[in-house]
């Protein structure tokens, strides 16, 4: 084993993780899932054997989530969605003095006058 590869952390554990823990304390659930690629603060990196031995306290749940459950790529409708969303934020925006004046140049009970000539 490398220098890089991480270890477990539990106490006086020398092994190998292959696995990481995280906590949502707000919903109760401790979430176990495959090694996490980067370490993260407030995560636990364990080995395969304190994985499988996890418990958790009283009333709290454990999700155990495998390789398999992990991201997909996005779809072709997720794509086609953001191309529209990139096109219709791209769409010039309708002129604000012609979209807030009203008949005879008029906004609300203001007047727009024309410029005075200069001398």
């Amino acid at each position: 084993m490398g220098l890089s590869q991480r270890r477990c952390s539990r106490a006086a554990c020398n092994q190998a993780a292959v696995a990481t823990l995280t906590y949502a304390y707000a919903d109760s659930t401790a979430v176990l899932g495959p090694l996490a690629p980067f370490v993260e603060p407030h995560t636990y990196d364990l080995c395969a054997e304190h994985a499988d031995r996890l418990t958790v306290p009283r009333g709290w749940e454990v999700m155990r989530l495998t390789a398999d459950e992990a991201p997909r790529p996005p779809s072709r409708d997720d794509l086609e969605a953001l191309a529209d969303a990139v096109r219709e934020a791209a769409r010039p925006a309708p002129d604000v003095e012609e979209a807030t004046l009203g008949p005879g140049g008029r906004r609300g009970h203001l007047r727009v006058l024309p410029a005075l000539p200069t001398s």
